[in-house]
C-alpha cells in the first residue's frame, strides 16, 4: 500500500491515514452484512482495526480519561496554532484529533485549512472524504478521494473508501467494484483490511450481484 511522505514526519505517524475498512456478510445480500471499522497504517503497513459495529466497552474512568487527554490535546495545538497559523502539518494533526474524537465538523474544517497551505498531501485529502461520509456528504466524500487519486493513482486507501462509498451509501454496485478491481489492476497481491485478498473479495461481489 502506498505510504505518504507525510505519514514518515515527526510523531504523527499513529494518528495519519485513517480508512474506513469494511466486511463483506455472504448471507445479507451483496453488502447488507456490512460492518465498518476505522483502522490506520503504522508505519510498518500493519493494520490494527477497531469496529465501530460492536465496540468493547471502555470503563466509565477511562473514557473520562481519554476526553480529557483529546481535550488537552486539541487546546495545545489550538493555542499554538494562534501563533502559527501557517503550519499545515499542526492543522493536519488537530484534524486528527478531531477524527479520533468524532468531532467531524471540527475535522472537516482543520483538514480542509491544513490542504489550503498544503494542497497535494493525499493522506489527509482521504481523511477530509472520510470525515465528509460520517457527515452524511458521500458526493464530497467520493470527489475527495477522486482528488487523492488523481494525486497518486496508487494510493489504495483512497480506492478502497471510493468503493465502500459508491457501494453502501450511494449504492452504485457497478461503480464500487470497479474501485477495488482497479486496486488489484495495480496490485495484485492488495489485501483487504479484513485480510482477504482484495481480488477474492471482487470476485465474491461479483457472485452476490
Amino acid at each position: 500500500m502506498a505510504q505518504n511522505t507525510e505519514t514518515q514526519n515527526k510523531d504523527y505517524v499513529q494518528n495519519k491515514t485513517l480508512i474506513i475498512a469494511v466486511v463483506v456478510s455472504l448471507f445479507i445480500g451483496f453488502i447488507g452484512g456490512t460492518i465498518y471499522s476505522s483502522f490506520k497504517l503504522a508505519a510498518d503497513k500493519q493494520v490494527q482495526v477497531q469496529s465501530n459495529a460492536t465496540p468493547n466497552k471502555v470503563p466509565a474512568g477511562e473514557q473520562q480519561d481519554n476526553s480529557i487527554e483529546f481535550s488537552a490535546k486539541i487546546l495545545q495545538l489550538e493555542q499554538y496554532l494562534e501563533q502559527n497559523s501557517m503550519d499545515a502539518e499542526a492543522w493536519a494533526q488537530l484534524g486528527h484529533l478531531f477524527f479520533d474524537s468524532n468531532q467531524v465538523k471540527n475535522a472537516i474544517e482543520a483538514y480542509e485549512k491544513s490542504l489550503a497551505i498544503e494542497p497535494g498531501k493525499t493522506g489527509v485529502i482521504t481523511d477530509l472524504g472520510v470525515m465528509y461520509r460520517r457527515d452524511g456528504q458521500p458526493e464530497k466524500a467520493i470527489q475527495e478521494f477522486d482528488k487523492a487519486i488523481s494525486i497518486d493513482p496508487s494510493f489504495e486507501t483512497a480506492r478502497f473508501n471510493k468503493g465502500v462509498v459508491l457501494l453502501h451509501d450511494l449504492k452504485d454496485f457497478t461503480g464500487g467494484i470497479r474501485a477495488w478491481e482497479e486496486i488489484v489492476e495495480q496490485n495484485p497481491m492488495a489485501m483487504a483490511p479484513n485480510g482477504e485478498s482484495m481480488d477474492a473479495l471482487v470476485q465474491r461481489m461479483k457472485k452476490q450481484k
